[in-house]
């Protein structure tokens, strides 16, 4: 099976912006997360709002962790593109199967 960063690395359907997202967050450990500003200042990226577009967009979700982005504030910030219902209790329960207590 390929690794999953070989596969986001060559994957035509993203953007370069992306794919330093989906790179960049592969480095956060399981039971760990980042900020989607942490994210952006690891990337040369101001914008929170961008990083968060990406990841709406991920198309390699879960193996690409996505659920380990949260707000700067600590709170669980947004989903698949959703603030509340199903989706982020998906993520709260990916994060909390990761030992992640929020």
């Amino acid at each position: 099976m390929t690794d999953i960063r070989t596969i986001v690395k060559t994957d035509s359907r993203i953007t370069e912006f992306q794919r330093k997202v989906y790179l960049t967050l592969l480095d956060v450990p399981r039971g760990a997360t980042i900020s989607y500003k942490e994210l952006g200042e690891k990337i040369g990226c101001k914008s929170a709002q961008a990083i968060g577009q990406a990841l709406k967009r991920n198309p390699f979700a879960p193996d690409v962790p996505c659920h380990r982005v949260i707000s700067s504030n600590g709170s669980i910030g947004g989903f698949h593109g959703e603030r509340n219902g199903k989706m982020i209790e998906k993520k709260l329960k990916l994060l909390q199967s990761e030992g992640v207590v929020l």
